[in-house]
């Protein structure tokens, strides 16, 4: 299959496509940085009740793409040339802000690229896909419910690895625990329980879970099992979710070409058509899967009709 894709992208593109720009990818991190500062605002100091919920909304989206930018440190995706420091330091930051270990995540995802299509050796879908497929227990990864289920999954996934890794996992996942109670503390004491809901409660308890899931639904849910190539979900390009997931939305064309920065796959997808239309592969939306997931009750991994 990988033969079959590398035909149907010619060698220039190839190479432009894989062309790390790390002034791109600073550029979207100054953008949340921006979001952070806009929507922190709205979201403290608007009277209007609409705006305020939106600015945490906002705020929920940015602490969900801290792990996009993450990924992107896991591919190393950012720099030209190999910067083991730097890939480290930002791994850590973005790994913190997210809410998670950076070398549980980094070996948690790559194992995930290596077993894609396994039922037992992908830890996404060994682990953290649900196993019960009822609507209401699919609607609690949409609630803070999501976290013990997710850490509940990363501690099955981290059962056979080495005990040095395990250490480590510990540790970073200690410090990132402990940077967000201290963070909810200062915010409780300098700003009040009112500041704390908008500006840290709200976008990471109650809009990072939605985020998570309708990303997820756009992953490997809706697939067919007996085509590698339709292992992942093809998704339409969409200005929106472009720029509110950070191009995380093209991930049939991230495993296809791991390597590819986020920002050149809608190129990517464009170059790809005709392969899609010769595997019979039409583009999804999020709020069909949405349909599909929860009205029409599809199990995932499987060809929903």
């Amino acid at each position: 299959m990988k033969r079959e894709l590398r035909a149907f992208v010619p060698p220039e593109d190839f190479k432009a496509l894989h062309k790390k720009n790390a002034g791109k990818h600073f550029f979207i991190l100054a953008r949340q940085i921006f979001i952070v500062f806009i929507a922190g605002y709205l979201a403290l100091h608007s009277s209007w009740w609409f705006f305020s919920f939106l600015g945490s909304i906002a705020l929920g989206f940015v602490a969900f793409d801290w792990l996009i930018l993450l990924h992107e440190v896991i591919h190393k995706a950012i720099f030209c040339k190999a910067r083991p420091r730097f890939y480290g330091f930002l791994g850590q930051i973005y790994a913190i802000l997210g809410g998670l270990s950076f070398h549980q995540f980094q070996k948690w995802h790559l194992d995930h690229h290596n077993e894609l299509g396994s039922e037992d050796d992908d830890p996404k879908r060994a682990h953290l896909t649900p196993k019960i497929v009822k609507r209401w227990y699919k609607f609690l990864y949409m609630t803070p419910v999501l976290f013990p289920i997710y850490f509940r999954a990363a501690a099955q996934a981290s059962r056979n690895y080495p005990t040095e890794l395990k250490r480590i996992i510990s540790r970073e996942r200690s410090i990132t625990i402990g940077f967000h109670f201290l963070l909810m503390y200062l915010l409780y004491i300098w700003v009040g329980p009112l500041a704390l809901l908008r500006l840290h409660t709200i976008p990471y308890l109650f809009v990072f879970p939605v985020l998570f899931t309708i990303n997820r639904l756009g992953q490997h849910y809706s697939v067919d099992p007996n085509d590698p190539a339709h292992w992942s979900t093809l998704m339409k390009g969409s200005f929106f979710w472009d720029f509110a997931y950070i191009y995380s939305n093209y991930h049939i064309e991230h495993h296809y070409f791991p390597g590819v920065p986020c920002y050149n796959l809608p190129r990517l997808q464009k170059i790809l058509q005709p392969f899609y239309d010769k595997h019979q592969m039409t583009p999804e939306s999020y709020f069909k899967l949405l349909y599909g997931w929860f009205i029409q009750n599809q199990v995932p991994h499987t060809k929903w009709t």
